[in-house]
């Protein structure tokens, strides 16, 4: 586990400006434009190299939607 620790102090310093916990509307909003950037390009391959990580970002805007955008309801 060390070594994957190691790994990922550093190469994080490159990715901390892609994958976030998003705090406000305009982190929000550029996760969900790399999200769109993300599907142009891996599609529904789930053996793309970046399905993991599209999979990540979609769950970091899922957390921000169920956290600050009020749902929908019906009449």
């Amino acid at each position: 586990m060390a070594t994957e620790v190691q790994t990922a102090e550093r190469v994080w310093p490159a990715l901390a400006s892609i994958v976030f916990v998003p705090h406000s509307e305009s982190e929000y909003q550029r996760l969900v434009g790399l999200l769109d950037a993300l599907i142009d390009v891996v599609g529904e391959d789930e053996n793309h190299s970046l399905a993991s990580l599209m999979e990540v970002i979609g769950v970091l805007i899922e957390k921000y939607e169920g956290e600050h955008v009020p749902e929908l309801t019906t009449i």
